[in-house]
């Protein structure tokens, strides 16, 4: 009989996506057969992998596929069957089963649900019927009562979990924010009748302090409502995972004195910003996120990375004259980066006359900085695999000869007028260009191969599987014993 442990959250970014990580890798060192599922991620940070019906490629969101990672799975679409990619603010690309589904795309949302939970449900009795364990991780809140006729990411998946084994849900809160005992409380009176039994426990997460001057806090709350608590989680900065949804903060980050300094431009439709967050552990490296021209100031290297509406993101940095910031850093002879979006900006000029970027125009000039032309159109490819560095130059010579993995997303298609390639995957194709101190990659995910950190920085960092090991600690060590041991059905 397969167990789901489901993780539901007060709100957004309360810690569900680290939760169950943590806990996907606690199972899996229980040696237990442990799978992750989320049935819709709302979120432009995607990975490519294989889709589970046919093998071919699909995308997920990130977070489900380092959960995958965590519980020592292979990554599929399964484990992520719907995923929402916003383009604009009130329109979102659907990812079915790892592929656009256009048609979806263009209902309204409480149109369009119905359709995408029996997609994602084919995908939970999959892995139900596959695997020992499957831990769920919610979305925003199980408690949004405006939206309950259309939940099943959260009210949905437990009532499926229900009449395939047995279930049990934690609740995790974010009590630096405040009023962390009022969220539980209220999320448990909110919950539907027939799903609040569920509920076995409330998980306090980034807390500071001494965890004894919670009482009676803890105490009254279980009184009130029968649910104790599971556990206190301590904060817990740099545990080396991207954060939820993509969340970042505008301060620079790193520890130590600044050798290099790294300013990642943040436009609003930024996609696969997760990649970066490697950068954060290197030793003596400071990374900035930038929205403005000020926040570039210092920096050695700046980096334009991908983007969900390449034209628009654009058009956004001319508003704020960074495009002028950035090629006076790169005509001083600073390291420029693009990747994926951000290399086509960088090149001559973008072509969309059928608007598959955003509203449709003949042509646009980029940048200029790279001597390519991009041309966008319906078909998105999907690839992951190997990869290799040519005769890169100047602030990039240190990658010549490095091999790493990564992965494309992505509309454009881009013709060389000029330049040497540096980059090509597999098949020899070209994926990266270089002129001068810039550099544009159309591959994802270099900064998490140990190889490229390596050969740019000469220091190791912490690796994935020391991020899983140190958050699936942080749950042993401080939720319940025998009720984690329950709840995994150890």
């Amino acid at each position: 009989m397969t167990r789901t442990l489901v993780v539901w959250g007060t709100s957004s970014g309360a810690g569900k996506s680290l939760l169950a990580t943590a806990l996907c890798r606690s199972a899996a060192r229980r040696g237990l057969d442990v799978v992750p599922f989320k049935a819709q991620n709302m979120s432009n940070n995607a990975r490519v992998v294989p889709r589970a019906l046919d093998g071919g490629a699909g995308e997920i969101g990130s977070a489900q596929y380092f959960q995958a990672l965590a519980a020592r799975a292979a990554p599929h679409t399964d484990m992520n069957p719907v995923l929402l990619k916003p383009e604009r603010d009130t329109a979102s690309q659907v990812v079915v089963h790892g592929v656009v589904d256009r048609a979806l795309s263009a209902m309204g949302w409480r149109e369009r649900s119905a359709p995408l939970a029996a997609s994602a449900r084919q995908s939970f009795e999959r892995l139900a019927a596959a695997h020992e364990l499957v831990i769920v991780e919610g979305a925003g809140s199980p408690a949004e009562i405006n939206l309950a006729p259309q939940d099943y990411v959260n009210l949905g998946t437990a009532r499926w979990a229900r009449e395939l084994g047995e279930v049990e849900a934690l609740l995790v809160t974010d009590i630096d924010r405040g009023g962390a005992f009022a969220a539980c409380h209220g999320t448990w009176a909110l919950l539907p009748d027939d799903l609040r039994g569920l509920l076995a426990g409330y998980v306090l997460n980034r807390f500071r302090g001494d965890a004894a001057l919670l009482a009676p806090g803890p105490q009254m709350l279980q009184a009130m409502t029968g649910v104790p608590l599971a556990g206190v989680l301590p904060m817990r900065r740099g545990h080396g995972l991207p954060e939820e949804d993509g969340v970042f903060d505008d301060g620079a980050r790193g520890e130590g004195e600044a050798r290099l300094r790294v300013a990642v431009l943040a436009p609003p439709h930024i996609s696969n910003l997760d990649e970066f967050q490697p950068l954060a552990r290197v030793p003596g490296l400071h990374l900035r996120w930038a929205r403005e021209v000020g926040a570039l100031a210092g920096a050695d290297w700046i980096v334009l990375p991908g983007s969900k509406q390449v034209s628009g993101d654009l058009a956004w940095l001319r508003a704020r004259g960074l495009d002028a910031a950035v090629l006076r850093h790169a005509a001083a002879g600073g390291a420029v980066l693009g990747v994926c979006g951000g290399l086509q900006m960088l090149g001559r000029t973008l072509h969309d006359p059928q608007g598959h970027d955003g509203e449709a125009f003949d042509a646009l000039p980029g940048l200029g900085l790279l001597p390519l032309d991009t041309h966008f159109g319906a078909d998105k490819r999907l690839r992951d695999g190997p990869l290799r560095f040519g005769s890169a130059q100047g602030p990039w010579a240190a990658l010549q000869g490095a091999q790493a993995r990564g992965y494309e997303i992505r509309c454009g298609q881009t013709v060389a007028v000029a330049g040497a390639a540096v980059l090509h995957d597999a098949r020899g194709e070209a994926i990266g260009w270089q002129a001068g101190p810039v550099l544009g990659v159309y591959a994802h995910g270099l900064f998490e191969s140990p190889a490229v950190l390596r050969a740019l920085f000469g220091a190791a960092v912490p690796t994935l599987e020391t991020a899983f090991d140190s958050l699936a600690d942080l749950v042993d060590e401080h939720l319940d014993a025998p009720l984690l041991r329950r709840l995994l059905g150890a």
